[in-house]
């Protein structure tokens, strides 16, 4: 059933239209093509969302859009939203706020928020910056294109959130960012109720995607030269309890079977996978790691708290000798691999004692390295109404801890690869200092960031995609550094891409009724946008 209702919010501005419900698929097609109109995407939070991004700039190029260049102004911009930190409502519209200048000397641009705070905040986001043009929801990416021509066509502000996924977003249109490397969703949603995180809420219960989907959505990228993919999921080892499609039989070993069977792929050189949950990490993905030659020896394993005290308040079902044994276990069967985590501080009730129970599993563990969080209030959490919040001070004092000692591990576990052999995917961007210190940057195959020297390459001109084995020199707590000789060079067809500036891209296609659609990657510029007469 659709909703609207309407009143005057600001000059030129009435409130915007709620739909409950939405035929994506109809409001694509009938949608009119904006004549080369510019965009840029601004991009907060997890990989959840980059890859969300990738489908949202496939979908505008797929209806006219281009890139705006580096430093122009675009005709639109949208905002693909996080609503995990305590601050993201600050950022956001402070960001808007900066935008409005432009927006009042240029009526013509459009600004459209979307992702997990504009599923949150729904109506406030018009009401708090009226001259945004478009609110959509996290399960409907795929009606940007309808309502940027619905603002525009009725000079109303549209917001269209919807409480359930339609349509798996691996069936629409997407722009891959890398030529080397590509995110592939198994899953959306998260089943867990973590008292901290307000995910759930926003991205809904989990639902999987058939193997066979995704098997060929990773093919596909690899027959067009990637090297790499990243399995994408919530939980991600709770993969083969929520598929969408009645037919396919519930199996919980059915992440253990994915990984293997992307050990099948030729052409396929790394798999990894983010993020799985300590309480349902099992044996079996140990082993598809372990004997699978393609998947890398890398895990992301969040932590969150090392006292079984504050992880039973997290509702986090596991702990801490779980979590330890879990460790364990992966380095018997990897004994090199890398081992990240997540670590939140200052979660409400957290002690001295607590804390101090972390720091053990950090000094045990000794993580490649970690993410840490200073616990901040989400509004719809049940941590943000309990009592004991920890006061900021004592928070950023434990905090400045936990950074010294993981740094600490970091930079001993780094230290003991020095004179290892490395092989490295280079990549785009990774250094900071790359121009200054005349060195390329890549990932080995653990996922630690190393800078190399691609002086005397033992081919030609070394590319982002491209593969290069050489010798660690040195170590820091976030880096690795190889100034030794390249040992090998290996030109490929990713880097061939990446040189010419081609990404893989995914046209539209129809899902099916059980909506876990695959769209096909293709590389190159989209073709021309279909020519649509009349209004939406």
């Amino acid at each position: 059933m659709r909703k609207s209702r309407g009143s005057r919010l600001g000059r030129g501005w009435r409130a915007p239209v709620h739909w409950a419900v939405v035929s994506t698929t109809q409001d694509i097609s009938e949608a009119i093509s904006p004549q080369q109109r510019t965009y840029q995407i601004r991009t907060y939070g997890c990989q959840m969302n980059v890859h969300d991004s990738e489908r949202l700039a496939g979908l505008l190029e797929d209806s006219g859009y281009v890139p705006a260049n580096e430093g122009a102004e675009p005709d639109l911009v949208v905002f693909n939203t996080c609503a995990v930190r305590e601050n993201a409502d600050n950022k956001l519209y402070g960001n808007l706020g900066h935008l409005r200048p432009s927006k009042d000397a240029n009526p013509g641009m459009q600004i459209a928020v979307g992702g997990c705070l504009a599923q949150k905040d729904r109506d406030v986001v018009v009401k708090r910056a009226p001259w945004v043009d478009v609110v959509f929801g996290t399960h409907n990416i795929g009606a940007l294109p309808a309502l940027l021509e619905r603002a525009r066509h009725n000079s109303e502000a549209q917001v269209e959130i919807i409480e359930a996924l339609e349509a798996f977003p691996s069936g629409l249109p997407a722009k891959r960012d890398s030529a080397y490397s590509g995110w592939v969703s198994i899953s959306v949603g998260c089943n867990n109720t973590c008292t901290f995180c307000i995910v759930p809420a926003l991205r809904g219960k989990e639902v999987d995607r058939r193997p066979g989907d995704i098997l060929a959505e990773v093919q596909a990228l690899v027959s067009e030269g990637v090297l790499e993919v990243t399995l994408l999921g919530q939980n991600v080892n709770s993969y083969g309890r929520s598929f969408a499609d009645p037919e396919i039989p519930r199996s919980r070993g059915a992440f253990a079977d994915l990984l293997r069977a992307c050990g099948g792929i030729e052409g396929l050189e790394r798999v990894r996978f983010t993020s799985p949950h300590p309480a349902e990490f099992t044996d079996d993905v140990i082993a598809a790691m372990a004997d699978t030659p393609n998947v890398c020896p890398q895990l992301h394993m969040p932590l969150q708290s090392g006292s079984d005290r504050i992880l039973r308040a997290m509702r986090r079902s596991y702990r801490k000798e779980r979590f330890l044994g879990i460790i364990e276990r992966v380095r018997e069967a990897m004994p090199h691999a890398a081992i990240t985590t997540d670590i939140i501080v200052g979660f409400p009730g957290e002690t001295e004692e607590d804390f101090e129970h972390t720091l053990d599993v950090v000094r045990q563990a000794r993580f490649s390295s970690a993410f840490t969080f200073q616990y901040s209030k989400r509004p719809g959490t049940p941590a943000a109404e309990m009592p004991d919040q920890v006061p900021k001070h004592v928070v950023q004092q434990r905090y400045d801890r936990l950074i010294a000692v993981q740094e600490q591990m970091s930079l001993e576990e780094n230290t003991r690869i020095i004179g290892s052999t490395v092989e490295l995917l280079v990549a785009t961007g990774e250094g900071r200092k790359d121009a200054e210190t005349r060195r390329m940057s890549g990932r080995a195959r653990d996922g630690r960031l190393v800078h190399f020297r691609p002086d005397g390459a033992i081919d030609e001109a070394i590319r982002p995609g491209d593969i290069v084995t050489t010798t660690v020199t040195a170590a820091a707590p976030h880096h690795l550094v190889a100034d030794a000789p390249i040992l090998a060079h290996r030109r490929t067809r990713a880097g061939d891409a990446a040189a010419s500036g081609q990404t893989p891209k995914t046209p539209p296609i129809d899902t099916t009724p059980t909506g876990v659609g695959l769209g096909m990657p293709r590389l190159g510029a989209p073709g021309p946008a279909p020519q649509t007469t009349g209004c939406c």
